[in-house]
């Protein structure tokens, strides 16, 4: 495999990755070592240099749900994506700098804004040009618009990465970010898609009624659960579709909390937290359950924000029918990063980083388009 870009073939990659995820709470950057010899083994990853968390400022995260949620105009868009690109860069900078080292490359997802696969369209946020004049280095990004135009769902791309990082099975990886996703492997076949909400829902309403980006461990969803809301919330139209599909803050955002913001403020604030986390719980069991029956010591890891709530994580304990743990391979927020740095390295073999099994595409594509120093 010859690469598709100027890059070392003697050693083994420093590749950087740069996630943000559906959370909206700042960038998460990594750099790691590849072995780009290791894809055709299925064990392209070697080592994790460094990880560096980069929280957004208060302004700018509200700018970035602002978006999400169709509040903000072309000119505030046009504006934010350089915003975005000035802070994904400074991280990078901040990482690089305190490793000592430079990458051969990096990989960056950006900030997902809107997304609506089933018109072929999905929008992330970031700047490639200020990156690679950064880091000197060729980027990668927009690694979601292939997998659409081949008639994907332009998510979730994380599987293939999984299996790379995971190896055999059986397991099944959880991620509880701001939506929530699953990815299980056999030993055969891949099955992934969105679960529905994650965390988004939770945070909107720690800072809707107490004033706070999120509810630290969930210490304040302490109360009891509103079967009837929960129920109800259950027959949302998504899970009665069945994968491959995707979601974001469109269908499980500030609108959603709105819509739901009068049945709620009935109850008392803990029961409110306690029912949003029984939901996002309730939602990840209602779909992991179409994979049903498990293979015997199949592993349940579980990682992302939502890892750490423990209101979430003892809900998720009632109503998914394996035990849990935690995904401790890498640092909290690390592994997103790590498989998008992954999926960056994939693309300048020009080898596939998406599932059509998974995404629905109609072939397998390298992704992503490359930037030059």
């Amino acid at each position: 495999m010859k690469p598709r870009i100027p890059i070392p073939e003697d050693r083994p990659w420093r590749v950087l990755g740069l996630m943000s995820g559906t959370s909206a709470d700042g960038v998460d950057a990594v750099l790691i070592e590849v072995d780009p010899h290791g894809f055709q083994g299925g064990r392209p990853f070697r080592s994790l240099l460094g990880h560096g968390a980069a929280p957004y400022p208060g302004d700018l995260r509200e700018e970035v749900l602002a978006a999400a949620s169709n509040h903000l105009d072309p000119a505030g868009l046009c504006v934010l994506q350089r915003r975005l690109g000035d802070h994904h860069a400074r991280a990078a900078r901040a990482l690089c700098d305190r490793l000592g080292l430079r990458p051969d490359l990096a990989s960056l997802h950006g900030q997902t804004v809107q997304h609506h696969p089933a018109q072929g369209a999905s929008l992330q946020l970031a700047d490639p040009y200020v990156l690679a004049e950064t880091l000197g280095c060729p980027v990668v990004w927009d690694l979601r618009r292939r997998d659409l135009a081949l008639g994907g769902q332009g998510a979730p791309l994380v599987p293939l990465a999984e299996r790379w990082l995971h190896g055999a099975g059986p397991w099944l990886a959880l991620n509880l970010g701001g939506i929530a996703n699953l990815t299980a492997w056999d030993g055969r076949k891949t099955w992934a898609w969105d679960t529905g909400p994650g965390m988004s829902l939770l945070d909107l309403a720690a800072e809707r009624w107490m004033g706070l980006a999120f509810d630290p461990g969930g210490a304040a969803a302490s109360g009891s659960v509103a079967e009837p809301l929960l129920a109800r919330w259950l027959t949302h139209p998504y899970f009665q579709a069945p994968p491959p599909k995707s979601t974001g803050r469109e269908i499980f955002g500030a609108a959603w909390l709105r819509s739901e913001g009068d049945a709620l403020e009935f109850l008392p604030l803990p029961d409110r937290l306690a029912t949003l986390a029984a939901f996002t719980a309730a939602s990840v069991a209602l779909e992991a359950s179409r994979l049903a029956p498990w293979p015997p010591g199949t592993r349940a890891l579980v990682s992302g924000g939502g890892a750490r709530h423990r209101r979430l994580r003892a809900e998720l304990s009632a109503r998914l029918p394996l035990p849990l743990e935690d995904d401790a391979t890498f640092p909290s927020g690390a592994r997103e990063a790590v498989s998008w740095a992954l999926l960056g390295a994939a693309s300048a073999l020009g080898l596939p980083g998406n599932l059509p099994e998974v995404t629905g595409a109609s072939r397998p594509a390298a992704l992503g388009s490359w930037v030059w120093p």
